[in-house]
């Protein structure tokens, strides 16, 4: 037996995704290279294994995006910027995936022997957190800005090299991927932790840092970018530095 593990995130977010989505959804991701990608393929090798070989058993665990000590993923530099970003018109719904519940989730599937809906599974905290929940306690208020203007932005600074993040995902930061975990709640297994809480622990984690357009950067620069901003989110003047640096270095 084989336990493959992937991620929520082979769903795709979507504005009009429903919350949450049935855990046997499709699969369908945006198109592209990147670690995503990366998952829808080997999910296709691992339903390609279970044909080829009969006896084989392969059961997809796919948690929500991952929380805890020692992760820097585009989640926890999202909230570690001055500003949450959101696009104008939707709301976002946050699910999150501590590792110590993962690990759990793990260990209870091995040892039950839990097969899930089609061979495979999700794990994460039950139900989802509002937008306005998430900014009260991560203590930040957001900057909502125009999707064209949210993903156009973010695809050219990725394409100069200059943010981590592509535009498919910052998608996960903006529109709901949430799923329901029904497999593992009816096999009896429960989280440890609550979305409310697991924020929490990406919030202790990412104590001291700070983040800017996807990258992490000192506590000065953020300072400094936050007070020249007068009154705009720093994320967008941040975003301005980086286009004139790039114009720059174009013009060399």
């Amino acid at each position: 037996r084989a336990v493959l593990l992937t991620s929520t995130m082979v769903h795709g977010a979507g504005p009009d995704n429903p919350v949450p989505m049935p855990e046997d959804s499709e699969v369908r991701p945006e198109a592209g290279p990147g670690l995503v990608g990366d998952w829808v393929e080997i999910e296709d090798l691992a339903c390609r294994a279970r044909r080829a070989h009969p006896g084989l058993s392969v059961t997809v665990v796919r948690p929500a995006p991952l929380v805890g000590p020692g992760l820097d993923t585009a989640l926890t530099r999202h909230f570690a910027a001055p500003r949450l970003l959101t696009v104008r018109g939707r709301e976002q719904r946050w699910q999150f995936c501590h590792v110590e519940d993962l690990a759990g989730a793990l260990e209870h599937v091995v040892v039950h022997g839990v097969e899930g809906r089609g061979g495979a599974l999700a794990v994460g905290c039950e139900g989802a957190l509002e937008q306005a929940e998430a900014e009260e306690i991560a203590g930040l208020r957001r900057f909502d800005v125009p999707a064209n203007l949210a993903f156009g932005a973010t695809q050219r600074l990725h394409s100069a090299g200059l943010t981590p993040a592509s535009a498919a995902e910052l998608k996960f930061l903006v529109y709901p991927c949430v799923v329901d975990c029904a497999t593992l709640r009816e096999s009896g297994w429960r989280p440890a932790y609550d979305n409310a809480g697991a924020l929490q622990a990406l919030l202790d984690a990412r104590s001291g840092k700070s983040a800017l357009v996807g990258r992490n950067v000192g506590r000065k620069e953020v300072t400094i970018t936050a007070a020249s901003a007068a009154g705009a989110a720093a994320a967008v003047i941040g975003t301005a530095a980086a286009m004139r640096r790039l114009r720059k270095r174009r013009g060399r």
